[in-house]
């Protein structure tokens, strides 16, 4: 049977009102097509409100996550955005919507090549993708307006708020490999200002600052 996705698309957009009231988040969730970013033995579950595997250990965030960390960034549309873990894309063309340019750095090697394939064929021009190096981040493309980063950290790394402009602000999960905290950190003058907005599990974030690589082989 044939799946009607943008009738799937509209249903899941209405269950995310009752949590997300930024109506632009919402309309850039309309105008992505997620059936694009899983895959082809997935898409059936596209518009389904839940994580799927992409390959390589990584998986495609739950939709209200998604939602739920691009509301959190409060982009206004002039941000050069750096978005730590590219997976297949999805969170990256969200971004790609609500700012001026978004740079993703993504750690395997065949997710970034496969991801700024689908980005061309798509049409996101603003989007540009790197391979991940040895520091966390791009440090060389620094400042960033904001950061937001797709895999879980045991603290929040100092290289990737250097790499902040000031009353930047990074999003990224915090805690445990099990189970982290989703926090908001904020660049003001010599200090930060960390929120918490609920518990969240991700993929741990592998480099220096964060986990070891032999913590990526269990997953």
């Amino acid at each position: 049977m044939e799946i009607d996705f943008a009738a799937a698309r509209e249903a899941l957009i209405a269950g995310l009102r009752l949590e997300i009231y930024d109506e632009r988040v919402l309309r850039a969730m309309r105008r992505v097509p997620r059936e694009e970013f899983v895959p082809a033995d997935l898409r059936r579950l596209a518009y389904d409100d839940r994580p799927l595997p992409i390959g390589h250990g990584q998986t495609i965030s739950q939709p209200l996550m998604v939602a739920t960390m691009t509301e959190v960034l409060r982009l206004r549309g002039h941000e050069k955005v750096l978005e730590i873990g590219t997976g297949s894309g999805y969170q990256t063309a969200i971004l790609a919507q609500l700012a001026e340019r978004v740079v993703t750095v993504e750690r395997v090697p065949e997710l970034a090549e496969s991801a700024a394939e689908r980005f061309r064929r798509l049409g996101y021009d603003n989007i540009t993708v790197h391979v991940a190096g040895p520091k966390l981040g791009l440090p060389e493309e620094a400042p960033y307006d904001a950061i937001l980063v797709t895999a879980g950290a045991p603290r929040v790394p100092r290289v990737l708020v250097e790499q902040l402009a000031p009353d930047g602000r990074l999003v990224i999960p915090v805690g445990r490999r099990s189970v982290q905290q989703l926090l908001s950190v904020t660049r003001e003058g010599d200090g930060l200002r960390v929120r918490r907005h609920g518990q969240c599990r991700f993929v741990p974030l592998i480099g220096e600052e964060a986990w070891p690589e032999s913590d990526a082989q269990e997953y």
